[in-house]
């Protein structure tokens, strides 16, 4: 008989878990964690070129320090944020993250657009290969933040929404922070330089 109420009981449990949005939670939950690591997989891509496209720029010699150190100052910042999938949890210091992020992106294109001055780094094979690699991150960056972006609205809908809402607040789970609109601006610029402009002007 005990046996018998253990399991009436555990339907009814099953039952309304599934009713209230818990499963639909859970698996958001999933999607989320999956488009985040997505996105940190692009971003480390872009951040492990850095090293390379500096070495590169140096052996211009006269280049532009202040540029170049912007770069390598940037992309310290930006590693030294372990983005872990936690952080999407916390507000502040997701907004650190974008911010790094963001600041890199920014040295970046200055620095590509900078290059446009100095045809024999415009004429350098290992320079426009890593730049054709960059271009192809900064794409690839674009969509895997575009993926989190929705898997993120598609979860803080169901945490806000009646009934899953009363399921959300009993297992303690919140909105999650998602890129900011004056963030996106900043991050989506693509570093896209021409090669076939004259020397001097950039795009």
């Amino acid at each position: 008989m005990r046996r018998v109420l253990y399991l009436f009981f555990s339907s009814l449990m099953v039952l309304a878990l599934t009713g209230c949005g818990y499963n639909q939670l859970q698996g958001a939950d999933e999607q989320i964690k999956a488009s985040w690591s997505e996105v940190v997989n692009q971003y480390q891509r872009r951040s492990d070129l850095v090293p390379n496209l500096v070495s590169v720029v140096k052996g211009e010699s006269k280049f532009e320090q202040d540029t170049l150190t912007q770069v390598i100052e940037a992309r310290a910042k930006a590693t030294a944020i372990q983005a872990t999938p936690e952080l999407v949890n916390d507000p502040v210091a997701f907004q650190k993250f974008q911010q790094a992020q963001g600041q890199l992106g920014g040295a970046l294109s200055r620095l590509l657009v900078v290059s446009e001055n100095y045809p024999n780094l415009k004429a350098n094979q290992a320079y426009r290969d890593l730049q054709a690699q960059l271009e192809g991150t900064e794409n690839r960056i674009t969509v895997a933040r575009n993926r989190y972006i929705q898997s993120v609205q598609s979860y803080n809908v169901t945490v806000r929404s009646f009934p899953s809402n009363l399921t959300a607040l009993v297992f303690g789970l919140k909105v999650k922070a998602n890129f900011t609109v004056e963030n996106e601006k900043e991050i989506s610029k693509s570093p896209r330089v021409s090669f076939d402009a004259a020397p001097g002007a950039a795009k």
